[in-house]
């Protein structure tokens, strides 16, 4: 594909095939992505409907950064062979013909010694060879295209380029056709028009063998070799071979080879690769390492757990790729327009030729010819469907160098909407490993009693809180019964029996649906609350004996990011299960002036649609289970990595680290890509509606000016590199330290 005219072709021909639900076709990778209803839709069936439609393609059986970027670099330096090959024959054509308009001497040494009719002959032969040669493609390509009434960038270069060429064969071999007045011969215009035109493909090749250099930065990151434990000894082997269960040794300052676990030894791992945090980890035996990132100064020996295509930086490069084959909503309004683009062009170039044929002044036919080639050539869309594609490459790949993950690469426009973000509390704005602060009991209670019974109950569960008082009970040395009969209630609490007596555990909500009376309570539970501390209570046999308090310490990072996002306009709210009280202290604490507390699991959907009232987009963060539903409800659902799997899955972008200063990059990245897409469509079309009436002629009638087909050609080559180059800016973009 050579322009948006050929994604708009590309897209309606893989469309019209029943069955296929959504299509997304990118010009910068010349890829297209199809959602299909159903199996009986085959890769092969929807490349064949491509191939037909003048654009021959071929199945992704398996991506490869490595493959792509081959195919890049041997298509860039096709391009560079064809281009030297069309410069080295249009040169003397130029010298011949420009040559006696900028030196009149010349021009007289030209006619007295080869003769003017052999030095148009010369022209046309090296013209010939020109587009015969490097410039057949826009034949190959353009001319079938316009006899299926579908023209696109190729179709207008092979009118323009035919036209100048056809024209001055007349002129040199049936001159008796042509006035007198007009016989002039323009084969140095359709030889540059090629010279360019494939220097501009050719540099703009190369600029967008750029825009995937930081997924192939991350790979390069990947080791080649891992040592291997073997029966025999450790073995030297390639990475590819390595599987689950594998054991591999490690030795200072080498890469980890693959997703694993230490067996033996500890150290401290750079994971800036993944996370983008800069602080090495420390790792010990048990501990998960990620393969690509660095370790430190100790041996290991680790278990491989995940290689190859399964492997956690595989997954980013996935994500990556899926997010930079994405359709943004704004890319819509550009393939309506160049759907019609290219036939309106065309009608144009026809209407310049008649008006100067009409209107002009002599020579009429030379002056018309040159008008109307320039519009053909000036117009070419490449610039248009570049805008957006290349701009969503770069910001992408350089947010997954930030570790940021844009799984889908719409949420880059959406993201940059957003005027509200809430946040989970838990495991969010604060660390997620609660800590239990206070156990107060009541008057004449044994607080170890209460502590064994409340402790072996919440042994039985998986949540923080409950995590939290075990390991405050081992503390104390606590020795734990066997508990029974224990039943959750979600986002209430939990209660079940130990040495025949029913234990009770949860909410003032809780103790209120089974009847039971928290009275004597409620002076220490609003000093407890103020403090931001999390408050519940134990029963035993239906009777309140104690009052609990846990914390969860506020990441360091939370009040500064919630700063910075005030100060880029954005509102921010938290949405989390603690008694309003407690949660409006931490709202007070980190800066967060709207806070829904009190909220069940499921709630949260039912919380966003409220806050959604008052807002244009929202975007909610968070990290746990009970998290899905609102990441997946949201506009924007941003994940954070160190969250669960299915967290992850439901969130449209992804944190790799429990930063929120991911917060901020995500957001500024999007900002970035949006303000980056509206330059560059604001210069591909304006580009466009400025040069197509000066191509036209609009500046002759005062000036005298008319453009020549040759300026036009290059200043859309131009156009073209604007853009991208435009594009690979964002590459310069920082991480987020507010």
């Amino acid at each position: 594909m050579t322009c948006a005219s050929c994604v708009g072709r590309v897209d309606r021909a893989l469309a019209a095939i029943q069955g296929v639900r959504r299509v997304a076709v990118n010009l910068a990778t010349e890829e297209a992505t199809v959602d299909v209803a159903n199996a009986q839709v085959t890769g092969q069936q929807l490349a064949q409907a491509v191939t037909g439609a003048g654009y021959p393609a071929q199945v992704i059986e398996e991506r490869s950064i490595v493959d792509q970027q081959v195919k890049q670099q041997d298509r860039a330096k096709d391009l560079a062979k064809r281009t030297a090959f069309a410069v080295v024959l249009a040169l003397p054509v130029v010298v011949l013909e420009m040559g006696g308009h900028l030196v009149p001497a010349f021009h007289h040494f030209i006619d007295g010694t080869i003769g003017m009719q052999t030095s148009w002959a010369l022209q046309a032969v090296l013209t010939t060879l020109i587009l015969a040669g490097p410039g057949r493609q826009f034949y190959a390509i353009g001319l079938p295209a316009l006899i299926k009434r579908a023209p696109d960038m190729n179709s207008l270069v092979a009118i323009g380029t035919g036209a100048a060429y056809f024209f001055s064969l007349c002129v040199l071999l049936l001159p008796e056709v042509v006035p007198a007045q007009a016989q002039a011969v323009y084969f140095e215009a359709a030889a540059v028009i090629v010279v360019f035109i494939l220097l501009g493909r050719w540099l703009e090749a190369r600029a967008k063998g750029h825009t995937g250099v930081a997924i192939r930065s991350l790979l390069d990151l990947q080791p080649k070799t891992a040592r291997l434990q073997t029966t025999a000894g450790p073995q030297t082997v390639a990475i590819e071979t390595l599987k689950a269960g594998d054991i591999v040794l490690l030795h200072p300052g080498e890469r980890v080879p693959a997703d694993a676990i230490i067996t033996e030894g500890t150290t401290h791992v750079d994971e800036s690769m993944i996370t983008g945090e800069p602080m090495p980890v420390e790792k010990a035996i048990g501990d998960a390492v990620t393969g690509g990132t660095v370790n430190g100064f100790g041996s290991l020996t680790l278990r491989v757990e995940h290689a190859g295509s399964d492997s956690v930086l595989s997954g980013i490069v996935r994500m990556v790729q899926e997010a930079q084959g994405a359709k943004l909503p704004i890319q819509g309004l550009v393939d309506r327009i160049t759907l019609w683009f290219v036939p309106v062009v065309l009608a144009i170039a026809t209407l310049t030729v008649l008006l100067w044929i009409l209107l002009g002044p002599a020579p009429v036919v030379s002056h018309a010819l040159v008008a109307g080639v320039a519009v053909l050539i000036i117009a070419c869309p490449c610039a248009m469907g570049l805008a957006t594609p290349t701009s969503i490459m770069v910001a992408t790949g350089r947010a997954a160098e930030l570790g940021v993950l844009f799984r889908k690469g719409d949420a880059l426009q959406t993201l940059a909407d957003v005027d509200l973000v809430a946040f989970d509390k838990t495991g969010t704005l604060t660390v997620g490993r609660p800590e239990m602060t206070d156990l107060i009991v009541r008057s004449g209670v044994d607080r170890a009693t209460v502590l064994t019974l409340v402790a072996s109950v919440e042994s039985r569960a998986e949540h923080p809180v409950a995590k939290a008082i075990v390991e405050a009970a081992n503390r104390d040395e606590v020795v734990l019964k066997s508990a029974s009969h224990t039943v959750a209630h979600s986002g209430l609490g939990i209660e079940g029996r130990v040495d025949g007596e029913t234990v009770l555990i949860g909410s003032d909500r809780l103790m209120a649906t089974h009847g039971l009376d928290v009275t004597g309570f409620e002076h220490d539970m609003a000093g407890l609350m103020a403090q931001g501390k999390t408050v519940f209570f134990a029963a035993i046999d239906s009777d309140v004996v104690a009052m609990i308090a846990v914390s969860d310490r506020i990441k360091p990072e939370a009040a500064r990011v919630i700063a910075a996002l005030t100060d880029l306009g954005v509102e921010t709210a938290m949405i989390t299960g603690d008694k309003n009280t407690t949660a409006q202290a931490v709202g007070r604490e980190i800066g967060i002036t709207t806070v829904v507390a009190e909220v069940l699991p499921g709630e949260k959907v039912r919380a966003l649609e409220t806050l959604r009232g008052t807002h244009d987009k929202i975007a909610f963060v968070g990290d746990g289970i009970n998290d899905a539903p609102a990441l997946a409800f949201s506009d924007v659902g941003v994940a954070i990595g160190t969250g669960t799997d299915i967290a992850i899955e439901a969130a449209d972008v992804v944190l790799m680290s429990g930063n929120l200063n991911g917060v901020l990059s995500a957001m500024s990245t999007a900002r970035a890509a949006m303000r980056n897409i509206k330059q560059n469509l604001f210069w591909a079309f304006g580009y466009n509606v400025a040069l197509i009436p000066i191509a036209a002629g609009a500046l002759f009638a005062s000036f005298g000016l008319l453009l020549s087909p040759q300026l036009a050609a290059g200043a859309m080559a131009l156009s073209s590199l604007f853009v991208v180059g435009n594009a690979l800016r964002l590459r310069g973009l920082n991480r987020s330290k507010s």
